[in-house]
């Protein structure tokens, strides 16, 4: 969707809206501080309650919140002032420096993220020792005691602890308190609460203990440090993490230069890429990245489209050729004149369409926002509950075991791992296919492609070359000719020949390095081919029509000939003053790849079927040395629709696979809809995947991929949701009864209960992350 145009966006709106015709306006926001699926939902509801807001969807991953709104009743400052409002920030970025405004953001956040970690580790470390070594070491305590003026130790202990508390600390009561205030409590609040209940009532226990039953006064200082310690090291562990989850985007954006080289009024001058205009004069130089996409004018060079194409060998420009940002160039100067800048660029496009679908949510993350939106209130009853059951039914004195285990129920129940699942494996699958060549329109996109049953492929273009090839050289055995010869023959007749058929001649000759020579005369014989005087013998090259019409003497080469036709090939004969001398075949052929690639699809468990508007003897071949299931043939273009529809009314899940251009009908018919094709000839918006390159193997990359990405995000809310189904009635101590349960479950120490929280966290984008190096074929 397309978004108004404003004339002064504010800082913080990721890009200038355009209208559309729904007079509706699309932007995304860079949020920082969101650290949990409870801040999400808390940013989602904050945008969604402002007067013209349609939709609000924030990534946790991207940390970008996208919205769909009225213009004529909400502008960008006031979504801004939404967010800011509900305790977060939104980053101020303009333009082309969005991502590199969030990564100088993310930068500093590890930063901040790391010095609290070492500030809080360097004070808890000998807290840990001067409350629990002497408990673990009597000499220790022996030692401390004497040394130590009575009295003291429990005034450095909350010294100590104090300076973790409100130092390192002090994040999560800025946001914490705010959410609590504000009714929508999330992370931040749990540790706030949990925290400051061990510290308050260990600085009772220490200052005031006759406020307390006896025999309760017991200190926790150790404890509300250490998880202090703990989550800010979960953190900054993810926030290292997270931070690799977009190098597949950070990789792609610095394919682009930040300056070109332009030519005005006849001066050249380098200015920045943003400045490029439409119809601008590039100059490029030898190992340089083009900076925006265009059509060469002058020069010709070798320019690696390795980032377009995923093919390694370079491809000659010369004066007409198109060019596409971001590919490098050989060791030639050119000029080119730009065709579209700015956004327009292929490269921006699939920036933009990767970030588009990595920001989307599959429809599992709708349910599980849901379930996030009372997980945090329903957990702070359990932990009321808890308080209060273990006040009543617990060990005398029962205050301090009440407070331990209440605060271990707020810690372990963090939802940070819940927000991560499924955002995190999105982004890194969504990445990984960018890096091979598929782009995935949506994130739903990429989940259904593992759905598919079925795969139709279009055989012009996607399964053959889409252009004739010579495949054949037959010499009769009386011809005083070799192949080379025969084909260099032929080549020299259909010399500046425009029909298809004779350029394959001329291009196969050309691949071979053969020596040709210059018709003496020439003459084109409608619907039978051509005749041609070379070197003072006159040369005919046609069909067997031509041969028959001429009198020209086969030379037994009728059943070379016919066989080839079976083979769905056209034939040509080549006669030498009225001797026939062989036959040349030329078919569209197989393109590289094709082959392993249904193969794979069979391995995978799909059907593949092949469409085509050939007729039936010419498909049935192709079928044949492809390895194809079904085949439709002799199928015009406005009826592909109709035939995957009749796929889908047998039962099949179907994928169509396309140019993406005159199969839009069935792509848009199909379940998921696949554009093949290279460079600027991609039709992105014609279909639900694209491959950038021509090689059908990316088909089944893009199901493999799909399968690997989802059961990533299996994986990931499994862990997430058992570890808090498993451990919350754990910290909450339902074990504590049962005496063959291991005594560090009976009674589960707030201390492991954070380490188990970080752990969480890290294991479920580790897991994510495991995705960038999967294997695809």
């Amino acid at each position: 969707m397309s978004s108004v145009t404003s004339a002064a966006p504010p800082r913080g709106a990721a890009r200038t809206p355009q209208p559309d015709a729904a007079g509706t306006a699309a932007a995304e926001l860079s949020v920082a501080g969101m650290t949990c699926a409870a801040c999400v939902a808390r940013v989602e509801r904050a945008l969604t309650k402002v007067d013209g807001v349609v939709a609000a969807n924030v990534n946790l991953a991207t940390e970008r919140a996208g919205v769909v709104y009225r213009p004529e009743l909400v502008d960008l400052s006031q979504l801004q002032e939404a967010v800011e409002g509900a305790g977060y920030e939104v980053i101020a970025v303009e333009g082309e420096d969005r991502l590199a405004a969030e990564r100088e953001a993310r930068a500093a956040q590890v930063a901040a993220l790391g010095r609290d970690v070492v500030i809080a580790a360097a004070l808890t470390l000998p807290l840990l020792v001067l409350e629990m070594g002497p408990m673990l070491l009597p000499a220790l305590g022996d030692r401390l005691a004497a040394r130590l003026p009575a009295g003291a130790m429990g005034p450095l202990l909350f010294a100590l602890a104090a300076v973790v508390q409100f130092g390192p600390g002090r994040r999560f009561y800025r946001t914490g308190w705010d959410a609590l205030v504000r009714r929508s409590p999330d992370m931040n609040s749990l540790v706030l609460l949990g925290t400051s209940a061990a510290f308050g009532y260990s600085t009772v226990a220490t200052f005031l203990p006759r406020l307390l039953p006896a025999g309760s006064a017991h200190v926790y200082f150790e404890a509300s440090a250490v998880i202090v310690t703990l989550v800010l090291l979960g953190r900054y562990l993810e926030a290292l993490a997270r931070g690799r989850t977009g190098d597949a985007i950070r990789a792609l954006v610095a394919l682009r230069p930040r300056t070109a080289r332009v030519v005005r009024d006849g001066v050249e001058s380098e200015v920045p890429v943003s400045a490029v205009r439409r119809g601008d004069v590039v100059v490029v130089r030898p190992g340089e990245r083009l900076p925006v996409d265009g059509v060469v004018v002058d020069g010709e060079s070798w320019v690696d489209e390795s980032m377009v194409t995923g093919e390694p060998t370079p491809v000659l420009k010369r004066a007409g050729s198109e060019v596409v940002g971001g590919t490098v160039n050989g060791s030639a100067s050119f000029r080119f004149r730009a065709t579209k800048v700015g956004s327009e660029t292929f490269l921006s496009q699939v920036i933009a369409m990767v970030q588009a679908a990595q920001g989307a949510k599959l429809p599992i993350q709708a349910l599980l926002d849901k379930v996030v939106a009372v997980f945090v209130p329903a957990v702070l009853g359990v932990a009321a509950v808890t308080f209060l059951a273990w006040l009543a039914f617990g060990p005398r004195p029962s205050l301090g075991l009440a407070v331990v285990n209440a605060v271990a129920v707020l810690i372990i129940a963090c939802p940070c791992a819940m927000g991560l699942a499924t955002p995190t494996a999105i982004m890194v699958g969504m990445g990984k296919g960018a890096e091979t060549g598929i782009l995935f329109k949506s994130s739903e996109s990429l989940e259904r492609v593992r759905t598919l049953t079925a795969v139709v492929l279009d055989k012009t273009g996607t399964l053959t070359r889409g252009e004739p090839s010579v495949t054949d050289v037959i010499v009769s055995q009386t011809a005083a000719i070799d192949e080379p010869g025969l084909l260099a023959l032929a080549a020299s007749a259909e010399r500046g020949s425009e029909h298809p058929l004779g350029e394959a001649i001329v291009r196969a000759a050309t691949e071979r390095a053969l020596t040709l020579s210059s018709p003496q005369g020439f003459e084109a014989l409608t619907g039978q081919g051509i005749r041609a005087e070379i070197d003072g013998r006159t040369v005919l090259l046609g069909n067997l029509a031509l041969m028959t019409s001429q009198q020209v003497h086969l030379n037994g080469l009728e059943s070379e000939a016919g066989r080839l036709q079976q083979e769905a090939k056209t034939t040509m004969w080549l006669a030498v003053d009225g001797q026939a001398n062989g036959v040349i075949a030329v078919a569209d052929t197989i393109k590289d790849g094709s082959v392993e690639a249904v193969k794979q699809l069979h391995d995978l468990g799909l059907t593949v079927v092949m469409m085509t508007g050939d007729n039936q003897a010419t498909a049935d071949a192709i079928a044949r040395e492809v390895g194809i299931d079904r085949v439709f043939a002799e199928v015009k273009p406005g009826d592909k629709a109709a035939y995957v529809k009749q796929l889908q009314s047998e039962g099949y899940i179907v994928g169509m696979v396309g140019d993406g251009i005159n199969d839009a009908p069935a792509l848009a018919q199909a379940d998921v809809g696949i554009a093949i094709g290279t460079g600027t000839d991609v039709a992105m918006e014609a279909a639900d995947v694209t491959l950038i390159g021509g090689d059908l193997r990316g088909v089944p990359r893009a199901i493999a991929l799909s399968h690997k990405t989802v059961r990533a995000i299996k994986q990931n809310l499994f862990w997430a949701f058992a570890y808090n189904v498993t451990l919350i009635p754990v910290a909450a101590g339902v074990l504590a009864p049962v005496e063959s349960a291991p005594e560090i479950l009976r009674h589960l120490h707030p201390i492991l209960a954070a380490a188990a929280m970080a752990l969480s966290d890290v294991f479920v984008i580790g897991n994510s992350l495991r995705l960038r190096n999967v294997r695809l074929n």
